[in-house]
């Protein structure tokens, strides 16, 4: 489990930077602590689903873009 949370958390910030978007950005737009959301990029928190859906939409991919 904990390499799936690595992987997603490396896949949120490369396209978070990619679309030139701050932690706080994304933390705005789905109504997320930005320590949390820290939290998941670096591989820290495990997340639900209906997170992974959530980040996703903010970031407009898909959430197979996020997984793999």
């Amino acid at each position: 489990m904990a390499q799936i949370s690595k992987t997603l958390g490396k896949n949120i910030r490369r396209i978070r930077l990619r679309r030139k978007m701050s932690q706080g950005d994304i933390c705005r737009a789905i109504e997320m602590d930005r320590s949390y959301m820290s939290a998941i990029e670096s591989g820290k928190k495990n997340v639900t689903i209906a997170v992974v859906e959530k980040l996703a939409r903010a970031l407009d991919v898909s959430v197979d873009e996020l997984l793999k």
